[in-house]
């Protein structure tokens, strides 16, 4: 039976609908990433730019409670910004959940009381990553004016990366896996989620494997991967609840082996309403060449096509700008441009 049946069909398209805290106005929103530590001038430079949304990123283990949450949403609204995610990276690319190890039992029960607390203090939204061995990349290169991003080259001896941990080489987990076995312990852990995202009211989108498509230290990206991947992962999981976190900076790094152009994705799963967040990030090539990460307007794929493509479906939610080149100025120039880009696009788009 559907777990779907047994709840409302609301999704994150309708978040207007939860008083006192999503915002009424309709469309694509502008959203942005934030520390949990962040000062009141960042806050301040997110509210000149008109950023709508926070995606809060929460690294002390102490900071995840209700009490914390309802905390955070306070002080981020005294600058207008309203959170949309807060992020637990312990409850993200869980390696033992991935592969099935010791010790996964207690990080999806840690992964489930995550939940319970987003539920708890308002927040409906949570992205998840199901990658074993993190995001692998090679050593920066400079794109546009000499800004530094990352890369990533098969034959540049990248390296993974996540919370701290790094992983290399042909095996990062003692063995190579099988897709069937990471299949299976996808659905182990999502049969657990889902009921209790549908009882906390939480929506999760699970994010693309960075990079996509190709395996990486013995490990497959198969299921957030490649459209049949994602489809299948959905269809699994058989809920309104679990949807795609899009990242278009990986899906196009997959180029053609992703099975759908990112156009027809957004199109297939828009129409399902099973796009919950959106970030954007353009890069040189897809895979094999290998790319770098570049600015919005610089890459081989054209956003202001992705934006059209988000309203064509009604997409009503927050897009990002996702792993920000070095520029001069730092951080809060190169946000700028890509806050002011983004505000731009969908002006053009929704008027």
């Amino acid at each position: 039976m559907s777990h779907a049946s047994s709840v409302a069909t609301q999704h994150p398209y309708a978040l207007e609908t939860i008083p006192g805290l999503y915002s009424s106005r309709p469309g694509i929103q502008i959203g942005s990433q934030f520390a949990a530590t962040a000062t009141n001038e960042d806050l301040q430079f997110a509210q000149q730019l008109g950023i709508e949304w926070a995606m809060v990123n929460v690294n002390d283990p102490a900071g995840h409670s209700v009490e914390s949450y309802l905390a955070l949403r306070e002080r981020f609204a005294a600058y207008g910004l309203q959170i949309y995610r807060l992020a637990d990276h312990r409850c993200h690319n869980m390696t033992a959940v991935t592969l099935g190890l010791p010790g996964r039992d207690e990080q999806i029960e840690r992964y489930l009381q995550y939940i319970r607390n987003l539920g708890a203090a308002g927040i409906r939204y949570a992205t998840y990553a199901h990658m074993a061995n993190g995001i692998w990349s090679s050593e920066r290169e400079p794109i546009r004016g000499g800004a530094m991003s990352r890369a990533f080259r098969l034959e540049g001896s990248p390296v993974g990366t996540w919370a701290g941990e790094q992983y290399q080489g042909e095996i990062t987990h003692g063995r190579v896996y099988e897709e069937d076995e990471l299949w299976d312990n996808f659905n182990y852990f999502i049969e657990q989620v889902v009921p209790m995202a549908e009882e906390a009211g939480v929506y999760i989108g699970i994010h693309p494997d960075d990079p996509p498509v190709h395996p990486l230290g013995g490990i497959p990206r198969c299921l957030f991967g490649s459209f049949d991947g994602y489809r299948r992962a959905i269809e699994l999981a058989d809920s309104p609840h679990i949807g795609m976190c899009l990242c278009v900076g990986c899906w196009i790094e997959g180029g053609d082996a992703m099975g759908r152009d990112v156009l027809d994705t957004i199109r297939y799963f828009g129409h399902q309403k099973k796009l919950f967040k959106i970030h954007l990030r353009n890069v040189t090539a897809p895979m094999p060449e290998g790319f770098v990460e570049t600015f919005l307007d610089d890459g081989y794929r054209d956003m202001l096509q992705v934006i059209r493509a988000l309203d064509e479906v009604g997409f009503d939610g927050a897009i990002i700008s996702d792993h920000l080149p070095q520029m001069v100025g730092g951080r809060r120039a190169a946000e700028a441009y890509s806050i002011g880009f983004m505000r731009a696009m969908v002006h053009a788009v929704q008027g």
